[in-house]
């Protein structure tokens, strides 16, 4: 769905500017003055703009995070309960945003903060699962990770090394809220109860 909307926006030609949903981007300005009283709408874009991306970069990277760590984690809740948290994660991230940064004009998009969620959930649920990096450079070189180290130095750098023109308190928002679904929901033991040694064979995918 990503991809077709991201391809919609551009009217089919993956390297134009964004035309046909520009107006559905997360402004945490006008946000907040619909919780004033302003005009309703922008709550909307809480919604819409997890659907969007502003470059074929992006939302290839988004991408890449959600084949890799998605998957398990819809194994583990179920596809129908994995989907509507997915949809609140999203959402809820994007008001750690607007609440960190609630004056800036700057359009705020893209499906990180959901996926920050599933990033979360992996975190909790198989921490000790081995993610296999490879170094783009040097295709020959691979090496495995455990989740916990890798998703746990993703977390600090949302942190620690905040990027300008990217969402960082979306991350750490999403990331936070996708951990306490997780414990919410009884922690992984309760989660994964009788299922934990078909996950380690892979008999999940």
């Amino acid at each position: 769905m990503l991809v077709l909307i991201f391809l919609w926006d551009r009217q089919g030609n993956p390297f134009g500017p964004s035309s046909t949903f520009v107006g559905l981007t997360m402004i945490p300005q006008e946000v907040v003055n619909a919780m004033e009283g302003g005009s309703r709408f922008p709550l909307v874009t809480l919604f819409t703009s997890m659907f969007l991306h502003g470059s074929i970069l992006h939302i290839v990277g988004n991408l890449i995070f959600l084949l890799v760590f998605g998957p398990l984690v819809e194994s583990a809740l179920g596809s129908a309960r994995y989907t509507l948290y997915y949809l609140g994660w999203g959402v809820l991230s994007g008001l750690c945003q607007v609440l960190v940064n609630p004056h800036t004009m700057a359009p705020t998009l893209g499906a990180s903060g959901a996926i920050s969620g599933v990033l979360g959930s992996y975190f909790l649920l198989f921490p000790s699962a081995k993610i296999q990096i490879i170094v783009p450079i040097l295709v020959f070189l691979d090496f495995d990770v455990p989740a916990w180290v890798l998703l746990g130095l993703w977390f600090l750098y949302q942190i620690l090394i905040p990027q300008s023109g990217v969402a960082n308190w979306a991350h750490v928002g999403g990331f936070l809220f996708g951990m306490l679904t997780v414990m919410v929901l009884g922690g992984r033991k309760r989660i994964l109860k009788g299922r934990e040694q078909d996950f380690r064979l892979g008999l999940y995918t």
